[in-house]
Formats: C-alpha cells, sequence, structure tokens
C-alpha cells in the first residue's frame, strides 16, 4: 500500500516538474518573440543625420569711410572694419603700375584682390580685358554649382559685371568695372581658408553687400 503511494506521489511530483518546465518554456518564448519584435520594429526606423554646425560668427557694424588716395585714379567707399594696403605683386611678379590694392578685413579673414588697368596702355585692349576677367571667373566652372552674372551701372560712368558663384569655388564674388575707355578695375573676394560653401556662405553674402558698395560708389579721376 505505501509503495503504492510513492508511485503515485513521484508521479504527481513529476508531472508538476514537467509542467513547471513547459510554463518556463512558454514564458521563455514569448519574450524572445517580443524582443526580437522590437529589434526589427528598431531596424525598420530611418535614422536621420544631425546638420554640421558651425560657430555663429558676429558681424560688425556697417560704416564706410572714403578711399581718395593722391595720385590713384579711382575713389570709392570701403567698411569701416577693413584696411586698405598697397599690393606690389601679381604671383610673384611686380604689378604693372602702383594702383593694385588689397581690400583686407582681419576679423572675417577674407580679402578683396582689386587689379587696375589703364585701357589703351601697354597693350591692354579693352575687349581682351573683358575676355580675361571672363575666363578668370570662369576657370572655377570645374568646382562652381553656378554663376550668376548681374550688371553694374552707375550714374558714375561706371558699368561691368558682378559674379556670384555657388559651390565650393575658390572667389565666390567678383567683379570687373569700367567707363570702357580708361579705366578697367577688377575685384575678387579670397578667403585664407579651405573654399567650403557651406560654412563660408554667411561671411560671403556679408561682404557681398559691402563688395557691391564699394562697385556703387566707386568713381574715375
Amino acid at each position: 500500500m505505501w509503495k503504492k503511494r510513492i508511485k503515485q506521489d513521484t508521479k504527481q511530483h513529476v508531472m508538476k516538474i514537467n509542467g513547471n518546465k513547459r510554463y518556463h518554456t512558454k514564458i521563455t518564448t514569448i519574450c524572445s518573440l517580443i524582443l526580437l519584435a522590437l529589434a526589427f520594429t528598431a531596424c525598420e526606423q530611418h535614422y536621420t543625420p544631425k546638420p554640421r554646425g558651425y560657430f555663429q560668427i558676429q558681424f560688425p557694424k556697417r560704416e564706410y569711410r572714403t578711399f581718395d588716395m593722391p595720385g590713384y585714379p579711382y575713389t570709392f567707399e570701403y567698411p569701416a572694419y577693413a584696411r586698405v594696403v598697397k599690393d606690389s605683386l601679381f604671383f610673384g611678379e611686380k604689378t604693372e603700375n602702383p594702383y593694385w590694392i588689397n581690400v583686407e578685413f582681419p576679423s572675417l579673414n577674407g580679402k578683396i584682390y582689386m587689379s587696375y588697368k589703364e585701357i589703351g596702355a601697354k597693350g591692354n585692349d579693352f575687349q581682351q580685358l573683358i575676355n580675361d576677367a571672363f575666363k578668370m571667373t570662369y576657370k572655377h566652372t570645374y568646382k562652381a554649382e553656378y554663376i550668376e552674372e548681374k550688371n553694374i551701372s552707375t550714374p558714375h560712368q561706371v558699368s561691368g559685371l558682378f559674379y556670384d558663384v555657388g559651390g565650393n569655388a575658390a572667389s565666390a564674388k567678383q567683379f570687373y568695372a569700367t567707363d570702357s575707355l580708361k579705366h578697367f578695375l577688377r575685384g575678387a573676394l579670397y578667403f585664407d581658408a579651405a573654399p567650403n560653401a557651406d560654412s563660408l556662405a554667411p561671411v560671403q553674402a556679408f561682404l557681398q553687400e559691402d563688395m557691391w558698395h564699394l562697385v556703387e560708389t566707386l568713381k574715375w579721376r
């Protein structure tokens, strides 16, 4: 009788253990399915990278002064936060006349290179000067996303073109100005940094206004 009782207890105990195993196996399976579903959902989500940030630039207040040096064949207004420096070399060679200058912006790490040529002097053919200015601008085509031309025309007998060069071009803002008879002035904005349209865009937009102001106040002598 007691042997039969032991067998029955043992059988019930084994059944209880097997039931517990099945229960734990079922719970484990459900948890695994939930984790798998979460992992699949995470993989389906698209990652959107944050745009690259740049340091905020504090621009100076716009104020202008007049460049009116004795002997120079032109005058113009330039920003008070810039300085005009005489340029005596062009690609390592002496300039053809003493009227080549740079308008430097120390706080913005930029510079407008300005070259002056007298039409008719030293073989400076007017149409050739225009062609040279065109070539010097469009040599940036391989890096430019676009080149936009805007006409220059002021009451001071100044006409020409202003070039807005998009993309990672070395010089994104350029112009030439002339009276078609004697004076021909070309300007190009450069930065002492690797060309990067995104990081330089705010500074270029700021200095573009100064370049237009320079052109619009330009007078011949």
